[in-house]
């Protein structure tokens, strides 16, 4: 069996509007690394989101009441309470510093809106459209290099009752990111029920691993023999969300009235 390889890749800081597959395939061939068929090229949100231009400098957002009111119970800067009420689909409720959302059918905290490695002031939002921009790279890579490869966009996720984050696919190109394997029999000869297994998140967690989250200046990870099912029509992350009723979480879940 072929063991997967990921290899962390260092790039320059990058800028509003910047062209990130020639930045990816720049930094690759820096590092004496080579772009195969059936490689996955993962790059943080973050990345994605600042070449979009989605930095917003927050002595410019002019926080309403509601978001004074949710800043006061989760001790927030009012304008990034402001900025949270915006772009959220659903306020759960949160803790100290964070608040439970609902962001383009993801729980995850503050909407996905992060200060981390943004400029002093300002706040990085989530990247729009990531399922297209995944497929958009995707094409462009093959225009560039003739290579077939998976595109994947990752951002850093929580799990009820764990410490830290780990990996979360907001959205993949050229694989699929689920795979069913409902009716597979385990050792005993048991068939598997409900099981389906996250693959594109399995991969978001290993190549969050070697991003970081600090200074590391790793955002794009080169992962070689991934177990993945390449797929050239599969794209976005529809596949990945589940219905509310099914979600464990969700079904005890309410949104806040606050």
């Amino acid at each position: 069996m072929k063991k997967i390889r990921l290899y962390a890749v260092e790039t320059k800081e990058v800028r509003t509007g910047e062209n990130l597959v020639q930045l990816a395939l720049d930094a690759i061939k820096k590092q004496n690394l080579r772009l195969e068929d059936d490689d996955v090229l993962a790059f943080t949100s973050k990345i994605v989101a600042y070449a979009e231009g989605r930095l917003i400098k927050l002595d410019e957002v002019r926080a309403t009441d509601k978001a004074r009111k949710l800043a006061k119970k989760f001790s927030l800067q009012p304008e990034l309470a402001e900025l949270i009420l915006r772009e959220a689909d659903k306020v759960y409720g949160g803790v100290e510093k964070a608040v439970l959302t609902l962001k383009d059918n993801i729980m995850t905290a503050n909407a996905g809106i992060d200060n981390k490695n943004a400029p002093p002031g300002f706040v990085v939002l989530w990247p729009t459209g990531a399922r297209e921009w995944a497929r958009r790279t995707r094409q462009e890579i093959k225009r560039e290099t003739g290579m077939r490869v998976g595109v994947l966009i990752v951002d850093s996720g929580l799990v009820p009752l764990r410490i830290g984050t780990s990996g979360l696919a907001l959205a993949t190109a050229g694989f699929k990111p689920v795979r069913d394997t409902r009716g597979w029999m385990d050792i005993y000869g048991k068939p598997l029920i409900i099981t389906r297994q996250a693959v594109a998140d399995d991969l978001a967690s290993a190549a969050h691993l070697l991003m970081g989250e600090a200074a590391e200046k790793t955002p794009i990870v080169l992962i070689k023999e991934a177990p993945v099912d390449f797929d050239d029509d599969a794209y976005g992350a529809g596949d990945m969300a589940m219905p509310f009723k099914e979600c464990i979480f969700m079904g005890t879940l309410s949104p806040s009235r606050d």
